[in-house]
């Protein structure tokens, strides 16, 4: 019994957590149908409530804006909107530290979650992985130098959670895989393992090493 138990709840429990997600998600887009009159939401037109829709017209609105910020006429309203924006207390720090993070973590031209990484953390003797966010400038670099990554360690089984680390390039090893086998890699808690591919993880910088002459396997300081 325990074990027919057990496999029941490995079949629902997934799918009832994805569907809950799911009708929340939908729940939530449906609000936007408060953007249309009365007479065109699907209450009046139909004569009862056609879940989903408000999906379709949230797709619409994001898709639309983006047609429109992509020209040049576009750039310059969106220029204009966030200068009036960061002119406003309290919402210049909000939609400042929001709109800098989302631009380096969805912009295309952006680095940053690129590559999934093993580093040592929390000490010398134990590795982790971690997603390679890019490299130190400016300040940081006048104390450590520019040999050096910027690294998010997520937690378990949270991964919206981590730690921020700064680390040396020798001691920074990139995996072959991908960013969304390294995150589902720290939910299962090392479970889920992805699958040996044909090539051997290298360092991230191994051909800089091997030019320098730096050790590719650091021993410990």
């Amino acid at each position: 019994m325990r074990k027919y138990l057990i496999a029941g709840l490995l079949v629902w429990i997934p799918l009832v957590i994805t569907i809950f997600v799911l009708k929340l998600l939908i729940d939530t887009m449906d609000q936007t149908l408060r953007l249309l009159p009365t007479s065109l939401q699907t209450d009046a037109l139909l004569g009862f409530h056609v879940p989903g829709m408000g999906v379709i017209l949230t797709f619409l609105i994001v898709i639309s804006t983006g047609m429109i910020t992509a020209n040049f006429l576009g750039k310059r309203m969106l220029g204009w909107w966030d200068h009036v924006l960061h002119r406003i207390p309290i919402v210049n720090s909000v939609y400042g530290g929001v709109k800098q993070i989302s631009d380096t973590l969805f912009s295309p031209e952006g680095k940053a979650f690129r590559k999934a990484v093993l580093v040592r953390y929390p000490q010398r003797d134990t590795w982790t992985v971690a997603l390679l966010t890019g490299e130190p400038e400016h300040e940081v670099t006048d104390f450590l130098g520019t040999n050096n990554f910027s690294v998010f360690v997520p937690t378990t089984p949270n991964i919206t959670a981590g730690f921020f680390l700064i680390v040396p390039k020798g001691d920074v090893i990139e995996l072959k895989m991908t960013v969304d086998q390294a995150l589902k890699y720290i939910i299962s808690m090392g479970v889920a393992e992805p699958l040996r591919l044909a090539n051997k993880p290298s360092h991230a910088n191994g051909a800089e090493m091997k030019k320098s002459g730096t050790d590719p396997n650091p021993t410990p300081l």
